[in-house]
């Protein structure tokens, strides 16, 4: 809960791999609310209160799951409104000549957004979709402690530049500092 709002203030890419992080480890408990207390929030080194305001929070997010459908698979439904803010921002930032930064490390990501696309044969996905899947991923192989291929971390480099870019702007944006017009 404290991570997730610093994060979501601090870095909003991390904050939805983190929330997307969270899903999967309530999945990884089975729903079960004493496995999530002893497994997850038990790690954590917090006071009686603060403990008990995290079992909330993964209560909630628990309780969210299940009334939206994503036991199995899929992601809430604010971690897809925070997916879909961050694509119109990066429509937004690729409409105009204002950014051209951003439209730079854009299209050096392209290929390897394309090329996973492909791979995964679900070119319905967008192209943030797609990159935070690719990041995720990578996420998952290094907690496993499995090779990344230099393939793989040079598309990585790629795509994680656009997005640590796109969370640069995200702020701006919130705060008012960028002009589309």
């Amino acid at each position: 809960m404290y991570i997730a709002r610093q994060l979501k203030e601090e870095n909003i890419i991390e904050y939805l791999l983190y929330m997307w992080q969270v899903e999967d480890m309530i999945r990884a408990t089975g729903f079960d609310s004493d496995s999530l207390y002893r497994n997850i929030i038990m790690k954590y080194e917090l006071p009686d209160e603060e403990r008990k305001q995290l079992q909330e929070w993964y209560e909630n997010i628990t309780n969210m799951m299940h009334e939206e459908g994503v036991t199995e698979t899929g992601h809430l439904q604010i971690n897809k409104n925070v997916l879909q803010n961050l694509t119109e921002l990066h429509q937004q930032l690729l409409s105009t000549p204002k950014y051209p930064f951003y439209t730079a490390v854009y299209y050096k990501a392209l290929p390897f957004i394309v090329e996973l696309r492909n791979r995964s044969k679900n070119t319905d996905k967008s192209e943030l979709e797609t990159s935070f899947e690719a990041l995720y991923g990578v996420l998952l192989l290094k907690m496993q402690k499995k090779e990344i291929t230099p393939e793989t971390s040079k598309a990585i480099e790629a795509i994680r530049n656009m997005l640590s870019m796109l969370a640069n702007y995200y702020i701006k944006d919130k705060n008012g500092e960028l002009d589309f017009e």
